[in-house]
Order: structure tokens, then sequence, then C-alpha cells
């Protein structure tokens, strides 16, 4: 889930307005981006769209300043996932798995338990984020999240906070 894919020609408001929020964040508004997903959660809502809200608590993760804010928005990417499946996903984009987010989303779980000095939970995350490594495309998107892993594990075992 490295880029928000585009929708080609469904039309799909909510997609459009996470890469919106998305831009702003890489752009350095941190700040709007932040203001922009809790917008758009209150109107997804914590029952809404398992995809739209899978993908945007994932950006919007990425954008936080405080680790523990980015928890709750890492674990609810991946309870959204869970309620995710193939169908779903591929309507946004024929290429796109569950199974293709499930590294990331475990990553993203480890590397903030690590932050936050959890190792037991950090280790936990990451070894799922391993298991799960084969469905990840053999592109620089699957190379990214396997290097993202590496690094993660040798913090970890070194036990850097930063």
């Amino acid at each position: 889930m490295d880029q928000p894919a585009t929708t080609d020609p469904v039309m799909d408001p909510v997609m459009d307005a996470v890469v919106v929020a998305v831009e702003a964040g890489r752009a350095g508004d941190r700040t709007g981006a932040r203001a922009r997903f809790d917008a758009l959660w209150e109107q997804v809502g914590a029952d809404g769209d398992p995809f739209h809200r899978c993908t945007l608590a994932h950006y919007a993760a990425d954008v936080q300043d405080d680790p523990h804010t980015e928890l709750v928005w890492d674990e609810r990417a991946l309870a959204a996932a869970d309620e995710l499946t193939d169908e779903r996903v591929q309507r946004h984009h024929a290429s796109l798995s569950v199974g293709g987010f499930l590294p990331s989303l475990h990553l993203n779980l480890a590397d903030v338990y690590r932050r936050l000095g959890d190792d037991e939970r950090a280790r936990h995350h990451l070894t799922r984020a391993r298991d799960r490594v084969g469905a990840l495309p053999d592109d620089g998107y699957g190379a990214m999240i396997r290097a993202g892993i590496g690094r993660c594990g040798e913090r970890l075992d070194l036990g850097d906070r930063s």
C-alpha cells in the first residue's frame, strides 16, 4: 500500500480525498493532512467500507507526530483489513489483493511498537509481516516492504527506539 491506486473508470470520491490528503502530507502539510484524514474518518465511519477505512487509516498513520496516535491509526488499518475481501479491493484496482496489504500493515505495527519500546508486540507483528511476504509482488513495492521488514528487525535487535 505504498501508493494509493488510482480508480480507472470507477469514481470513488473517498479514495480521491485520500489521495489529496496523502499528497498534502507528502508536500509537507502534515497538519492539513491530519485534518483531512480526521474528517474523512468521520465521513466514512468506524463501520464504513473496510477498503476505505483500511486505506485512509494506513496513510493517516504516516502523518502522525505522536507514536501513540500513529498506533491507533495502524490498528484501525489492520482491523479493517481483517474485514476486506479480494473482490472488494479488486473493484478498486484489479492488481490488488488483501494478502498483499498485510505485510505492510504488520510492518507498520512492528515499527511503531518498536519505537514505543514494546518489543514483544513488535516481534509479534514483525513475525506476521515475515510470514506474509510471499503475497508481495516481485516489484519495487515488494522489495521496499521486504527491506523495511529487514531494517525493522535489525533496529529491534539493536534496541533502537528512533
